[in-house]
């Protein structure tokens, strides 16, 4: 399925046809005003970083319902489907036009609030014993996530290798050698036995040896949980059933995906509504 066109044109730079790129005009995050005392925020959320606002202006724009009625479970399992499709929509553009760095992978796990509880929430032990989700995310070489899965945060990281790894297996095609970028909390002989049978190699952190981040690629994983939780409804996750929150991940890693491919691509394609400054 062609979502996005591109030819050459005269100056030898790709032209890209309408389609995913014409988020570019989607609003960047709001910050403190002239008139604001230094050191306080602004408390008004960036509406692109409210993914309930995001869902609405796309069921307008596609001349869907946007009533505030509860969805009946037909109508709630076809929209989780069509977020997961765009998201592999979105996956499959990326890797056409600027490409997926699948060598280079990053695992990495995230604590973050569910005051509501649900199907992955668990007891946070960052947050006093509240509840808490924990999200074990993959990323490539760059940082495009490229799956997840989510459990309560009283889990360890180490477990949940295991299923996310298996996310690899809806990318297609993978390069032969793989090196897998994993902190500290991942060491230990399971998992280097785990990604020996899978044929991977594992760059992991050593327990009690000062390792910053910078030292390895492990960074772009930290960077994307960072880009994940600037949206409020994932920071602070009240979606008590795990099919409903991992369509609102999917939503904001589509949202991720297409900003960097603009960022990425502004240098080398052109487009109709193409920003005039490199976002």
């Amino acid at each position: 399925m062609s979502v996005i066109g591109a030819v050459h044109d005269r100056r030898g730079a790709y032209r890209l046809g309408p389609g995913l790129l014409s988020l570019a005009g989607v609003p960047k995050p709001s910050r403190p005003g002239p008139g604001r005392p230094p050191g306080t925020k602004n408390r008004r959320r960036a509406d692109r970083h409210d993914l309930g606002r995001v869902l609405a202006t796309a069921k307008r724009s596609a001349g869907l319902p946007t009533t505030r009625r509860a969805p009946s479970p037909d109508a709630a399992r076809d929209d989780n489907e069509q977020q997961a499709l765009l998201k592999q929509i979105a996956l499959e553009s990326y890797d056409r036009i600027v490409g997926l760095v699948l060598d280079q992978i990053a695992i990495d796990g995230s604590i973050t609030k569910a005051p509501g509880g649900g199907e992955v929430a668990g007891r946070s032990p960052v947050d006093r014993g509240k509840q808490g989700l924990k999200r074990s995310g993959m990323t490539d070489g760059y940082g495009i996530p490229l799956g997840r899965v989510l459990a309560g945060a009283n889990r360890h990281d180490s477990p949940l290798l295991a299923p996310t790894l298996d996310l690899l297996e809806h990318l297609g095609p993978l390069p032969d050698d793989i090196t897998v970028q994993l902190d500290a909390g991942y060491d230990s002989d399971k998992t280097r036995t785990e990604l020996a049978a899978r044929n991977l190699h594992g760059r992991i952190a050593h327990k009690g040896e000062k390792a910053p981040i910078q030292a390895s690629e492990r960074w772009h994983v930290e960077r994307t949980h960072a880009w994940q939780n600037a949206f409020h409804r994932l920071a602070r996750c009240s979606e008590r059933r795990a099919t409903v929150a991992n369509a609102f991940f999917d939503l904001a890693d589509t949202i991720i995906t297409i900003r960097s491919l603009i960022r990425r691509a502004w240098t080398t394609h052109r487009w109709d509504d193409r920003p005039k400054r490199r976002p």
